[in-house]
């Protein structure tokens, strides 16, 4: 299995200027199980040197033996330990801040009162007007109950917050939209429609997040048909989007057509039950799929899919996505030659890609490789500034084609922070609404601030 570290500190420590130093605390560290990132040197003296080290363990209880070990070592004083992922959520990692400065009772009357008045009166007389002079038309709600965070499962609200801050800097940093994160203190389905429906009219689109499969599936639906502003469930859309994509990027490399394969979906939960529904609809045929909940595989069976199991799927399809949180559920003895395989779940895979490749497999990649990122910036700024209705299958499919289209040479998938791909899935996904008659505006193209 391919050691993935999860706990990273800076160690700051001083060291006897003498030979050999340095590199015999590297070593301990190593035998106590750590990784070493950046080294940089802080001050030097004819007597001591002063250093800032990144180390990375597998767990907490690792890394509290690592430091412990660095303390141990007689040539070397432990000065401080920082955790800097938690340095740079103190205080959270959004804000909103206004765009004109009030320095002045002049600005203050054009800002507020009493000029905004005036503003109002227009707003009141047409609502349309909202987009243009207000700034709804540019933000989204990230909306999250807690209940599917990451690989955490059902953390609550409270603990999803910072990966919805990540989600709005995200937004913000790669298409320009403002991401507000919305908390909800409840699981029950029908009191998320109306709190949606209740606040959206402050949003240009409505993104749901980390909210647990089978809710997912009504709260999304049922909010697409009440609402006039595109909402979409990113751990559905945005995943089988990517999915999808670095999928059409494999075929195209190793030569296995997505129209003529058989394709298996291990896991149908949000992600695989919409990767599975795009991919059917995108090739016009059945996709296998295996999941231990049968409520799950009677919505593939109407979706048009065709019920299996993992032994089946290894056995018989080309091209095989698992999404299934299980870490080593696909054995190596059951990968066939020259099939595709995705397994795609965080932080470990189902099977780990040199694994699979190493027992006959065309093409292996895991979740650090698709990573939705690639896609809902790009179609959340399309839908906004087409000021579409709803986000349809076609444009999700605009945003695959693009996605796939951008990346080259050998890789999977295109740079994630690499703007120009997220301007050109945002143009792709726009100019398709446009297309279909769900947009409400000409299109203007996203231009950076």
């Amino acid at each position: 299995m391919t050691w993935e570290p999860k706990v990273m500190r800076t160690v700051r420590f001083r060291n006897d200027q003498s030979v050999g130093a340095l590199a015999s605390l590297l070593t301990l560290i190593a035998e106590a199980g750590g990784s070493i990132g950046a080294i940089q040197l802080l001050t030097e003296t004819s007597l001591h040197v002063v250093r800032d080290i990144s180390v990375y363990a597998d767990s907490p209880e690792k890394m509290e033996k690592i430091i412990e070990a660095m303390r141990s070592h007689p040539t070397v004083k432990v000065l401080d330990v920082r955790d800097e992922v938690l340095e740079m959520h103190v205080k959270g990692k959004i804000a909103i801040r206004s765009r004109y400065p009030i320095t002045s009772q002049a600005i203050l009357r054009r800002v507020y009162t009493p000029g905004v008045a005036e503003v109002c009166m227009k707003i009141a007389k047409n609502p349309e007007l909202a987009r243009l002079y207000t700034a709804t038309s540019h933000m989204v709600a990230i909306v999250t109950d807690g209940t599917a965070v990451l690989g955490l499962g059902d953390i609550g609200p409270l603990a999803g917050m910072p990966v919805m801050e990540g989600k709005a800097m995200l937004m913000e940093t790669l298409v320009g939209l403002s991401g507000i994160p919305i908390l909800l203190n409840t699981k029950d389905t029908e009191e998320i429609i109306r709190t949606v429906a209740n606040i959206a009219p402050t949003f240009a689109a409505i993104q749901l997040e980390d909210i647990s499969a089978p809710r997912c599936f009504e709260i999304e639906e049922r909010l697409q048909k009440m609402l006039d502003i595109p909402v979409l469930h990113d751990d559905q859309h945005g995943t089988a989007v990517v999915t999808t994509a670095a999928l059409m990027v494999a075929s195209r490399q190793t030569g296995v057509y997505l129209s003529s394969a058989k394709i298996g979906q291990i896991g149908l939960g949000a992600a695989g039950s919409a990767t599975a529904k795009m991919l059917m609809r995108m090739t016009g045929n059945q996709v296998w799929g295996a999941d231990l909940s049968q409520q799950a595989l009677d919505r593939l069976a109407q979706a048009g899919g065709r019920p299996s199991n993992l032994r089946e799927i290894m056995e018989n399809c080309d091209i095989v996505i698992a999404t299934t949180g299980v870490q080593g559920l696909i054995k190596p003895e059951m990968v066939r030659k020259g099939q595709i395989i995705l397994a795609l779940s965080n932080p470990y895979a189902e099977i780990e890609p040199e694994v699979a490749l190493a027992c006959g497999a065309a093409f292996a990649a895991d979740g650090k490789s698709v990573n939705n990122v690639l896609g809902f910036p790009g179609i959340f700024r399309g839908a906004v500034d087409a000021n579409a209705r709803e986000i349809t299958y076609e444009m999700l499919a605009a945003a695959a084609y693009t996605i796939a289209d951008k990346t080259t040479g050998t890789d999977l998938v295109p740079d994630p922070l690499d703007k120009e791909v997220h301007k050109a899935v945002a143009r792709a996904v726009a100019q398709k609404a446009i297309e279909q008659g769900v947009a409400r505006a000409d299109y203007v193209p996203y231009v950076e601030d």
